[in-house]
């Protein structure tokens, strides 16, 4: 099901066949320096058992950038434990996290139109009031593709995500209507 397009971008929700896409995108050492870990491949197996079957508190995604599917991203609403650590309150809160997959499309823009994309669609259809993330404090790249769609740092969260075998400081950072 075609979730929103905008221009050559569409993000639809997942099919069982994208298990292929995703374990060739989870096995790449670039992909996995900040996702998941590059000790941590995925075989298609393993891709079956983290991103199927499908959960209801998760909305699961492929990318597609002019007709070629290009990565991942996923939304949920952030539960009331996860709002109280944030120090959040009763606002719907929506999360995301996302790759590009097909390293050759980093670099051009893509993510900047899919974050912007992804937080207008969660404004206007999830009646969300702020969309967060929780990106490694030392994946700059994102970063600064996040803060370009408006995202602002709001608190460091230290040894937040275990990866590569080390807890890593990641960045809670929000977009607020």
């Amino acid at each position: 099901m075609m979730l929103f397009e905008r221009g050559s971008l569409k993000v639809r929700t997942l099919k069982e066949n994208d298990k292929y896409l995703l374990a060739k995108w989870l096995s790449d050492p670039l992909v996995l320096e900040f996702y998941e870990g590059r000790d941590n491949p995925f075989t298609v197996q393993k891709v079956m058992d983290k991103f199927f079957p499908l959960e209801a508190d998760e909305v699961k995604c492929i990318i597609e950038f002019e007709h070629k599917a290009i990565g991942y991203i996923q939304f949920y609403q952030l539960d009331d434990e996860t709002k109280n650590v944030y120090g959040y309150g009763d606002e719907i809160t929506y999360g995301t996290d996302q790759f590009i997959g097909e390293v050759d499309h980093w670099n051009k823009g893509i993510g900047t139109l899919l974050v912007t994309s992804m937080v207008q669609f969660l404004l206007d259809h999830k009646k969300a009031y702020r969309v967060v993330m929780d990106p490694q404090v030392r994946n700059e790249r994102a970063i600064r593709c996040y803060e370009k769609c408006g995202f602002k740092k709001v608190k460091l969260l230290p040894k937040r995500e275990l990866h590569e075998g080390i807890y890593q400081d990641c960045w809670l950072i929000e977009y607020g209507v």
